[in-house]
Parts: C-alpha cells; structure tokens; sequence
C-alpha cells in the first residue's frame, strides 16, 4: 500500500473558492476527527483544493491509492485501512481519497456472502471514522454514490461545479480596471 504525498497542485481555483477553503482550514486541527467531501465533475480542481487547506494548516497532503486498499482477500481491506489511518494519524498528514465512491459507497442489498463482506468494510469504515484523529478529504464524481451514513458525518460538503463560458465572461467583464500609471 502506497501513499504518495501531493506536492503542488497544477488546478486554478478562483479567488473565492480559495478564501473559502483557507477559513475551512483554519477551523480544523491537526489532530481533529475532521472529515470532508469534495464532489464534482473531473477535473473541476479538488486535488488542488486539498493543497490548499494542507498549505493553510501547514500539513502534508497523502494521496490515497483506493486500488491499493482494496483487497479481494476477506479482512485484508481493513488491515490496509488500519494501517492507513495509524500512519495518517502519527504523521499528522491529510488524507486525500480520490474516487472515493470505491471505498465510501452506498451498502447493497445481501444476496450472497460477497455481499455481507463488502458490506462489513462500510461499517468498519464508518467506525474507523469515527475513532481517527485528524483529516481526510474524499472526492467524488458523484455524492449520490456515497453512503447515507458517511455524508452525515462529514463535517464539510464542498460541491464544484463547472462554470459556463457566458458566466466566466460576464465575471471578466465586470472586473474592475486597475491604472497602471499614477494619475
């Protein structure tokens, strides 16, 4: 299982994006049980939303490889996961869960003994939440494929959306004009 530190993030995020994640940032602790959902198209800046509160809180950001995690074999998963969130917690990092709907997802219906396991690893999840002591950001195409019981959890619920070309322009439009001479 591998954990690879986010260094810089190449997305733009607009000005007020950012002043709100810097004042989200400074209302959660180091060592705070703090969860967050990012959701959103692709590639609407989420991971450079995380490097922004992980720079605001002056902590490192660890992105969560979720094909790592998972495991076909029964309890491996929760080992992982374990693991995960014990590193996560002596490093002080910030976990950052891309398509987290992978792990986080809605518990179906048992028919079969697939089914009773996948669902033992949401509820063993929804306990470790509980229990963690420190941050981790979820992203996510989609709330909708979240499960009920983790979105009550989450403490922000941040949605990006896409802005259409007409509303860009018309902001550009609108920006005041700033002289560049003296006078």
């Amino acid at each position: 299982m591998k954990l690879k530190e986010v260094k810089a993030a190449g997305g733009k995020l607009t000005r007020s994006k950012q002043l709100l994640l810097q004042k989200m940032a400074k209302g959660i602790g180091k060592r705070s049980n703090c969860f967050v959902l990012f959701s959103g198209e692709n590639r609407q800046g989420k991971m450079t939303a995380a490097a922004v509160m992980a720079k605001e809180r002056d902590m490192n950001v660890f992105r969560v490889d979720t094909s790592s995690v998972v495991s076909k074999y029964i309890g491996e998963t929760e080992k992982n996961l374990r693991r995960l969130f014990d590193q996560a917690e002596r490093s002080g990092a910030i976990l950052f869960f891309d398509e987290a709907d992978a792990l986080f997802g809605k518990r179906t219906t048992v028919k079969d003994s697939h089914d009773r396991y996948a669902n033992m690893e949401i509820n063993y999840l929804l306990k470790r939440m509980e229990s963690f002591r420190g941050v981790a950001i979820l992203a996510t195409n989609s709330k909708s494929n979240i499960d009920p019981a983790f979105l009550r959890r989450f403490r922000f619920v941040v949605e990006f959306r896409k802005l259409k070309k007409r509303k860009v322009a018309a902001r550009t439009a609108r920006a005041p004009v700033i002289p560049l001479s003296g006078r």
